[in-house]
């Protein structure tokens, strides 16, 4: 028999072991809900009350596998998306693509830190312009000058910022009843008004520049490994590899989901309720709910959507500096100084101060949102399919997907073709 000190001590090792398994999925799957996601999550709540709560468990298994082919491809082959879609694709479609999700992820990083210095201008009473510029100078800063493995810990220790929002929810009381209904589709009601709120909510949740980053990620951690290499040069590696990122991308997407619940949850528990149906930003949502939740729960709600807009803005502008840069040919890589990277850190701060240039501009930022999420809609089909062509292609040699994985991964597909298509319907009817 062990003792309890050796029985203590392998179980600090097992969890160590588990969460040495968490990283890129994990930080992806938070990544996800960034503000104008919680913005969205929060209309959803706001507009349909439990109603809509079964899309997070239709998108969830989804998610989990288009993930796990983005991360597959990069852990495979060494290289990023995009690296690998120019070498299978026209490079003309490659580019036009990535055009459009520079367009929408930088009309993106605009709505977020518009969020982020709206919801500290709630909690501090400072100007929020001046406060949304601060964001974009620390996250550049962060982006820039600090080491990979330094920033990505910083990255996964932002994650829980999310949990702002479960403690939300366990503040206001709660219909479990209903939020079972909720989960099943008993009170799926499928207007107008709600089938845009749908189509808002995949679009949200299954989003492209997720693709990009979380393929990047696993090739930055292979980079920075001195002992691993890519599948295809070490195809030793590849079960303990293969086995990590799946753990990480479930847990990474399991979390995204369990937040977007939460904050559907809590909005239909108190905007619903109270007839506060019309949601447009995140702060928007924060400033309803303090009325009705109490100062605690809105204090908590503001704090999780900087603590989310930090998390989430170097993804959205470091995934289009992957998918541009490998596509050029240029040198990529958070591990590398701007110096070092000029094309890949020049392709960050332009979207940065697109961005920012947004939130001064006469452009209706809510139209700005919801036209991002049309452009993130429509191109994320082709990238799908794209990626699951890769997945599938030789160049993967024996880790080509399987059938389960890559079934899983064309269902994605259409099932994203089919919110794409609703969306151009509701658009024009």
């Amino acid at each position: 028999m062990f003792d309890p000190k050796t029985i203590d001590r392998l179980r600090k090792r097992m969890h160590t072991a588990a969460l040495g398994k968490l990283g890129p999925g994990l930080i992806t799957g938070a990544a996800d809900d960034d503000p104008s996601g919680i913005a969205t999550y929060s209309q959803g709540g706001a507009q349909a009350g439990y109603g809509l709560l079964w899309t997070m468990l239709l998108t969830l298994p989804l998610m989990i596998a288009i993930q796990m082919v983005s991360a597959l491809i990069g852990r495979v082959t060494g290289g990023g998306l995009a690296h690998n879609m120019v070498k299978v694709l026209p490079r003309p479609l490659v580019l036009a693509m990535l055009a459009l999700l520079f367009l929408a992820n930088t009309i993106n990083v605009g709505a977020d830190l518009a969020a982020m210095g709206e919801a500290a201008q709630l909690v501090t009473g400072f100007q929020g312009h001046g406060l949304a510029v601060l964001f974009a100078l620390v996250s550049l800063g962060l982006q820039f000058f600090i080491p990979y493995r330094k920033y990505a810990r910083f990255l996964t220790v932002l994650t829980f910022s999310l949990f702002a929002y479960v403690a939300v929810m366990f503040l206001i009381p709660l219909d479990w009843g209903q939020i079972a209904g909720g989960l099943i589709g008993l009170h799926a009601n499928l207007n107008k008004e709600a089938a845009t709120t749908i189509v808002a909510i995949f679009g949200t949740t299954i989003s492209p520049y997720l693709f990009f980053w979380q393929s990047a990620q696993e090739v930055e951690e292979v980079d920075q490994a001195p002992d691993e290499k890519p599948l295809l040069e070490d195809p030793a590696e590849g079960p303990g590899a293969i086995e990590r990122i799946r753990l990480d991308t479930i847990a990474g997407m399991v979390a995204s989901n369990l937040i977007a619940l939460a904050i559907m949850i809590s909005t239909a528990a108190t905007l619903y309720q109270h007839g506060i149906t019309n949601i447009g930003t995140a702060a928007d949502a924060a400033r309803a709910l303090e009325p009705l939740a109490g100062h605690f729960a809105f204090a908590l709600f503001a704090l999780g959507i900087i603590g989310t807009g930090l998390l989430a803005i170097p993804v959205l502008a470091g995934s289009v500096g992957y998918a541009i840069g490998e596509t050029m040919g240029w040198r990529t890589g958070l591990d590398n100084m701007p110096w070092q990277a000029r094309g890949f850190y020049s392709v960050i701060g332009l979207a940065m101060i697109l961005g920012l240039l947004i939130g001064y501009s006469p452009i209706d930022p809510i139209k700005a949102l919801y036209w991002s999420a049309v452009i993130n809609g429509l191109v994320a089909v082709p990238l799908m399919a794209a990626m699951m062509y890769v997945a599938g292609h030789r160049m993967m040699g024996e880790f080509r997907i399987g059938r389960v994985l890559g079934t899983m991964g064309w269902l994605s597909t259409a099932v994203m073709a089919a919110a794409a298509a609703a969306m151009i319907y509701v658009s024009f009817h």
